[in-house]
């Protein structure tokens, strides 16, 4: 079921739920109650509810935003620290150069197509792309330099495979949800006693009482819905978020996505 969707339907329900508890409410009410005033000190502590869980759901989205933004950094460095590699090698023989892009172009395709789906799952990366990567620098550093161009061009590339390895254990260590599990019990309890209090501002059933109260309570759940969907750094689904390879590997990313 597509994330949209999801939101959509708890928005919907939301909703639904907030304005139905409204009208019975307001039915059950009291001939005598006088519903056109709330007393000052429930205004006041509903406020200030609100602005203290404003303040947390705030700082879990920045939270969030955050560890996504490193694990986009990573990913990027992974990709242009590999794509380095292939063009670095050009100064090799022919047969030597193939070789390394040949073992880049497997880890990449592995990569996209076995590691990710694992990233995006909340699961570990596969042991076979630290192999993968280990046989790509193994290579590299016994192939003598013959030529005082690849001698110049030798360490740079054992530079870029140290680069890409740092970059691939830190997408691998980043791979699980941000926020503990404390975290998101006191947003959900936060949500529910947020919208609760809405209830305790003798909201009638007019028009623009009712708009405001489904409005409000909309905003609540998207908000949730978006640190849920920042919350794991990769995605929860495909492979978008393996943007640079795609960009700097198209024809293997393309195949790996089939």
């Amino acid at each position: 079921m597509s994330e949209w969707l999801v939101l959509a339907i708890a928005m919907a329900l939301v909703c639904a739920l907030v304005l139905t508890i409204t009208a019975i409410r307001h039915r059950r009410a009291a001939d005598d109650e006088d519903t056109s005033e709330t007393p000052d000190v429930i205004e006041y502590m509903t406020m200030m509810v609100g602005v203290v869980y404003a303040i947390v759901l705030g700082l879990a989205i920045a939270g969030v935003w955050e560890a996504r933004g490193a694990a986009e950094d990573s990913v990027r460095r992974e990709a242009q620290a590999l794509y380095e590699v292939t063009q670095r090698a050009d100064v090799y023989p022919a047969a030597v150069r193939d070789r390394i892009r040949g073992e880049v172009d497997a880890y990449v395709s592995h990569t996209v197509a076995v590691d990710w789906p694992l990233l995006t799952s909340g699961e570990g990366a596969s042991p076979e792309g630290a192999q993968l990567l280990g046989k790509l620098r193994t290579d590299v550093t016994h192939q003598s330099p013959a030529t005082e161009l690849q001698a110049q061009a030798y360490q740079p590339l054992l530079d870029h495979i140290a680069a890409a390895d740092d970059a691939r254990h830190s997408r691998t260590q980043s791979s699980e949800s941000t926020l503990p599990g404390v975290v998101w019990f006191g947003l959900l309890v936060g949500g529910v006693v947020t919208v609760g209090l809405i209830f305790t501002l003798q909201i009638r059933r007019s028009g623009r009482e009712l708009l405001l109260a489904g409005l409000f309570s909309a905003l609540i759940v998207f908000l949730l819905f978006m640190v849920w969907s920042f919350d794991a750094p990769y995605g929860r689904d495909g492979i978008d978020s393996a943007g640079p390879f795609q960009d700097l590997f198209p024809t293997l990313a393309a195949a790996a996505a089939r």
